[in-house]
C-alpha cells in the first residue's frame, strides 16, 4: 500500500464534503435545502453513500449522573454508491424534511441559551475515516408555538431556560424532547418552582405539555404534575390561547390545592 493510500484510509488526503445551505433558518415541519460539495482526495476512492442529518445536543440523565451527547435525527441520503477521482468536484443539491418535533433554537431573533441544532453531512468512503461537516441551523417556532410562548409571558410566566432531554413522552416521535422552562407568576410563587413546556407538534397542530414542578413544604415533598392542551396550527389568537392556558394551569392548581 502506498503512503497516499494509507493516509487516505486514516483520513489524510481523503475525499471531503462541505454543505452550503440556501438559508440557515427553518421551522419544525419545514425543509432545509442546500448543496453538498464533494471534493476528491489524493487518491481515487469508492464512496458508499453521502447523507445529511440534523443533529441536536441532548442532555442524558442516569441516576445521579448527567452528561451531553449529540444525537442525529431526520437523516436523508443525498447520493448513493460511486467513485470519486483525485481532485474531482461535484455539487449535489438536497432537501431535508425537518421533523415536526425538532427543538426550537431561536425566538424573535433571540437565541435560546444552550440550544444547538446543526446539519451534519457525511460521506461514507470505503475503509476511510470521515469526520463529516457540521453547519449550524436556526429553528424558529411555528406561529402557534410562538403564540403559546407569548401567552405565557402575558400570564406572568418569565422565561428561565431551555434544554433537550433524552427520552420519550407519550406522543413524542423523536428519541428526545425539548423543555422550555418558566418561572411562575407572583400568584404561584412559594407553591410552584417552575413550569416546563414541551411542544409535540404534528401536521395537524401541537400538543402543549405543561409540567409543573411543585415546591415542597416542611412536611411535604415537592412533586411534578402535568396537563395537556391541544391546539391547531390556526390557533394564533393571543387572548384565546392565553385563556385556554390559564384554564389548564388553574385546573392543575385546583387538583393540587394551590388555588
Amino acid at each position: 500500500m502506498g503512503f497516499r493510500d494509507l493516509m487516505a484510509k486514516l483520513g489524510g488526503g481523503n475525499a471531503s464534503v462541505d454543505a452550503v445551505l440556501d438559508t440557515p433558518t427553518t421551522t419544525p415541519g419545514g425543509t432545509v435545502t442546500g448543496t453538498v460539495h464533494l471534493t476528491g482526495g489524493d487518491v481515487a476512492q469508492e464512496i458508499t453513500e453521502i447523507r445529511v442529518a440534523l443533529e441536536a445536543t441532548v442532555e442524558v440523565e442516569r441516576g445521579d449522573n448527567s452528561w451531553k451527547e449529540n444525537v442525529a435525527f431526520g437523516t436523508a441520503t443525498v447520493a448513493g454508491a460511486g467513485r470519486i477521482e483525485p481532485g474531482a468536484r461535484h455539487a449535489i443539491p438536497f432537501g431535508l424534511a425537518v421533523p415536526w418535533q425538532c427543538p426550537i433554537t431561536s425566538i424573535d431573533g433571540w437565541t435560546l441559551r444552550g440550544m444547538r441544532v446543526g446539519l451534519r453531512t457525511r460521506v461514507d468512503v470505503r475503509g476511510a475515516v470521515d469526520p463529516g461537516d457540521l453547519d449550524p441551523v436556526t429553528v424558529t417556532p411555528l406561529p402557534v408555538q410562538r403564540t403559546v410562548l407569548q401567552a405565557l409571558d402575558g400570564l406572568g410566566f418569565s422565561f428561565r431556560g431551555a434544554d433537550v432531554e433524552k427520552g420519550h413522552l407519550p406522543g413524542s416521535a423523536l428519541p428526545f424532547y425539548q423543555e422550555v422552562e418558566f418561572a411562575p407568576p407572583m400568584s404561584l410563587r412559594g407553591r410552584v418552582n417552575e413550569v416546563e413546556v414541551t411542544f409535540l407538534a404534528d401536521p395537524q397542530g401541537v400538543e402543549v405539555v405543561l409540567e409543573v414542578d411543585r415546591r415542597g413544604g416542611l412536611l411535604t415533598e415537592g412533586r411534578d404534575v402535568s396537563g395537556r392542551l391541544r391546539l391547531a396550527h390556526s390557533d394564533t389568537d393571543l387572548h384565546a390561547v392565553a385563556a385556554r392556558l390559564d384554564e389548564v394551569v388553574r385546573q392543575l392548581g385546583a387538583r393540587r390545592g394551590w388555588l
